[in-house]
């Protein structure tokens, strides 16, 4: 979970520097939307890992005696 934060947050901060910093080119109106798209999905995989913890616990199983 921590490598797709990461990996959001790098793409996030590189597409806001350049569709942000004030140049003026064809494409800057798509890197603004590409923008807005990683930051959404580095906010639901920040969510994502407080609520769902990656500690996979093992459950033992164990018969019960009637």
């Amino acid at each position: 979970m921590k490598k797709k934060i990461t990996i959001f947050l790098v793409l996030t901060l590189i597409t806001g520097l350049v569709g942000f910093s004030g140049m003026n080119f064809d494409g800057v109106a798509a890197i603004r939307v590409m923008f807005l798209i990683f930051a959404d999905l580095l906010l639901v995989s920040v969510l994502a890992s407080l609520f769902f913890s990656s500690d996979q616990q093992q459950v033992r199983l164990e018969r019960v005696r009637k």
